[in-house]
């Protein structure tokens, strides 16, 4: 997968859909393509959170501690975004994300994706507006469980 597959990678997941390319093509050339074998984890609950990944294939699970163990929250696949929060609120990790299949993702280290912030504000601004649209959604899920 070269530069442009990868570009065209990152124009799927919501949180930079409305990101010009060459704004894309910078953030997947400081990004690294990682490799996960199924049952390895990409990142541990509780632990300080230093990138995010984009799955370009395979599967994940999330899972949260609880009294009584782990349990699955929610799973990703390709094009999903994982591990986002800890790197734009210098939060812990709220969930262990572990590879459900033989998995490759694309890692953006925290440092470079808040470079890319502050160097362009217009990618602030498309990233602030899509976790808006997520807290919006989330609000309506948890309205309609409560009702």
């Amino acid at each position: 997968m070269g530069l442009n597959t990868e570009v065209e990678t990152l124009k799927k997941v919501p949180l930079f859909k409305g990101i010009e390319a060459a704004k894309l093509k910078l953030l997947a050339f400081i990004s690294d393509r990682l490799f996960f074998t199924q049952g390895e984890h990409l990142c541990d609950q509780g632990e300080t959170g230093d990138a995010a990944y984009i799955i370009l294939d395979g599967t994940a699970d999330v899972l949260v501690d609880t009294p009584d163990g782990p349990v699955k929250v929610a799973d990703f696949t390709v094009n999903d975004i994982v591990g986002e929060i800890a790197i734009l609120c210098d939060v812990p990790r709220t969930a262990t994300i572990v590879a459900a299949t033989d998995l490759e993702a694309l890692a953006i280290s925290k440092d470079n994706f808040l470079k890319l912030l502050r160097e362009f504000p217009d990618v602030s601004l498309e990233v602030m507006r899509e976790l808006g649209q997520r807290l919006d959604r989330m609000n309506k899920e948890l309205t309609l469980l409560k009702s």
